[in-house]
């Protein structure tokens, strides 16, 4: 048995999502976003399921700040409709909007909770996907408008702001591969939205340090990692593609303020070209104060020609893998820090989410997610390991808070360490949760 300890300043939390967990779709003024279109049409969603009522946490977010409190965390990551706040997208503000947010981070605050705020986790107003949504820089426009109301409007509250939720699934999941919202196929279409999103996160930094208020901003790009099943160039490549088209196809133009070679000449291969706009590059180039990374999964590809954007297949390792068949890959994890370290620097991190899922039930009131144990040991076991090596890790928040509305799965996927009755609403805390606040007290785990 080994101690795995963490840094003494490690900053410990948990995440949500507005569409995911808010419900109330309907009410206190919110407009309609891309996600309940998307989600109310016949075919997208398993079983048909759809955000309106999720974890009713619109209502119900004092007993899950409670849930928080008694999780011992330092941050909670969540994120703001912007439908609750302009809810054609641009024009009127709905001040009810603003009113809920200021409850639960006053909420928050109250009891030791830094709130983390992402300013877009996806529910775009369905009045600008209606004009042609992040294809149309007019969207740009429209979201600087609603992250300065923001700024302005919780400064001195909130202090640590992500831009965007994985502009990687905004972009190509979205309106390439087509599964979220809006259900676009269009690998053209994709990659332009991609860049618009860098323009949007730019511009975004450029007011928020006009603005001069307190604080730090990033944004929270997801990542994975695949292993090439041999030492051969073309399966070094075709992984080195699959891994760059997530990180250094978001980050470079971040952080070195032009995109990577070799996945514009991959891009260019499949037909695809982007219209950079005068100015955009240097714009998209402003110092962040902190990263976010997601991590989930990765595993063992070859090449193999396809038809697609992507050059290869996955080999059947039987790792393990969660309830919704990813394949449980802790070395990715170590390897994708490692990657971004040696890329970028000591740029200050979060892991904004890192989670698993289990669709574990409550027996006799407790819930027994031994999996889920398992995975956090795992990662944060790797993560310990990126530390040592020299990353500069700020903070741990895993995904999620609670099981909620998991997109195109609707309720039939798990990722909470508190589980939700979606009949009763009723939180029933996990076993992991328990193991997690241990972990959070102790500042450290036996493996």
């Amino acid at each position: 048995m080994a101690i795995i300890q963490f840094p003494k300043d490690m900053k410990w939390g948990t995440a949500t999502a507005s569409y995911q967990i808010e419900g109330a779709t309907n009410e206190g003024g919110r407009g309609v976003s891309i996600w309940d279109t998307f989600s109310k049409t016949p075919g997208n969603v398993v079983n048909g399921d759809n955000g309106d009522v999720a974890c009713d946490s619109y209502h119900r977010y004092e007993e899950d700040v409670e849930l928080m409190k008694d999780l011992g965390i330092d941050v909670y990551r969540f994120s703001v409709a912007w439908p609750r706040i302009f809810p054609n997208g641009t024009g009127e503000v709905n001040q009810e909007g603003l009113d809920y947010y200021h409850r639960l981070v006053d909420k928050l605050l109250e009891n030791g909770i830094e709130p983390m705020c992402t300013l877009y986790h996806w529910d775009l107003p369905q009045a600008l996907q209606d004009k042609g949504g992040w294809a149309n820089r007019e969207t740009i426009d429209a979201f600087v408008d609603y992250a300065e109301l923001m700024f302005k409007e919780f400064s001195g509250k909130i202090n640590k702001w992500l831009t965007l939720n994985e502009p990687w699934c905004i972009s190509f999941l979205s309106n390439y591969i087509g599964v979220h919202a809006p259900g676009n196929q269009d690998l053209q279409l994709a990659t332009q939205i991609s860049h618009h999103l860098l323009v949007t996160h730019g511009k975004t930094v450029q007011k928020f340090r006009e603005l001069g208020v307190g604080g730090e901003i990033g944004f929270a790009p997801n990542t994975t990692w695949l292993e090439p099943y041999s030492n051969r160039q073309e399966d070094i490549d075709a992984c080195n593609r699959e891994i760059g088209w997530y990180i250094e196809w978001f980050m470079d133009p971040v952080f070195k303020g032009s995109y990577p070679d070799f996945m514009v000449e991959w891009f260019k291969k499949k037909g695809v070209e982007l219209d950079i706009q005068d100015g955009d590059m240097e714009t998209i180039n402003q110092p962040v104060d902190f990263l976010g990374i997601n991590y989930y999964t990765g595993h063992i590809a070859r090449y193999k020609e396809n038809e697609g954007l992507l050059d290869w297949e996955m080999v059947e390792m039987n790792y393990d893998r969660t309830d919704i068949g990813w394949p449980i890959f802790p070395e990715g994890f170590y390897n994708v820090l490692m990657r971004v370290k040696d890329s970028y620097g000591d740029i200050p991190i979060y892991i904004t989410e890192n989670g698993s899922c289990y669709n574990d039930e409550p027996e006799n009131g407790s819930v027994k997610d031994s999996g889920r144990i398992n995975y956090l040991q795992q990662h944060l076991t790797a993560l310990s390991r990126a530390i040592a090596s020299g990353v500069n890790v700020k903070g741990y928040i895993t995904w999620s808070l609670m099981d909620n509305f998991e997109w195109a799965e609707g309720y039939t996927m798990r990722f909470g360490i508190v589980h939700v009755n979606y009949r009763t609403l009723e939180r029933t805390k996990k076993d992991s949760f328990y193991w997690y606040k241990q972990t959070i007290a102790n500042n450290w785990f036996e493996n």
